[in-house]
C-alpha cells in the first residue's frame, strides 16, 4: 500500500493511495493518513484512482480521516476517477454519502475549498 501527498496552491492537499486497501493494507497506510489529513488544516482530496480494491476496513480507514479533517475545520473529498471496483464498494456501503465522491478532480477539489 503506498501514500503520498501533494500541497497545492490554492489550499488544497492531495492524498494519493494506492495498491489494495484491504486488511493489511490499511493497517499500514491508517495512522499515516489521518496525521496527513489533519495537518492539512483546510480541504483534502483522497485519491483513490490507484486503489485495486476497498475492504471495511479500508472504509474505515478513511472514515477516520474525515473526522480528523472536520474536527480541524476542514473538509474532505475523494476522487475515484473511474476505479469501477471501488466505486461499486463506496456506493453499495453508503460511504459516499457521508464523504462527497467524485469522478471528476476539479469538482472534488472545489468541494473541498468552499
Amino acid at each position: 500500500m503506498g501514500i503520498r501527498y501533494e500541497d497545492m496552491n490554492d489550499g488544497v492537499r492531495r492524498i494519493h493511495l494506492s495498491g489494495r486497501l484491504d486488511t493489511v493494507g490499511s493497517e499500514q497506510i491508517a495512522d499515516e493518513l489521518a496525521r496527513l489529513a489533519g495537518s492539512a488544516g483546510r480541504g483534502v482530496v483522497v485519491h483513490l484512482s490507484e486503489v485495486t480494491f476497498l475492504s471495511s476496513m479500508g472504509i474505515r480507514a478513511l472514515i477516520a480521516a474525515a473526522k480528523v479533517v472536520q474536527a480541524a475545520g476542514g473538509r474532505m473529498a475523494l476522487h475515484v476517477d473511474g476505479s469501477d471496483v471501488v466505486v461499486r464498494t463506496l456506493e453499495a456501503t453508503g460511504i459516499d454519502e457521508l464523504i462527497p465522491v467524485f469522478d471528476d478532480e476539479d469538482e472534488a477539489e472545489a468541494a473541498v475549498r468552499g
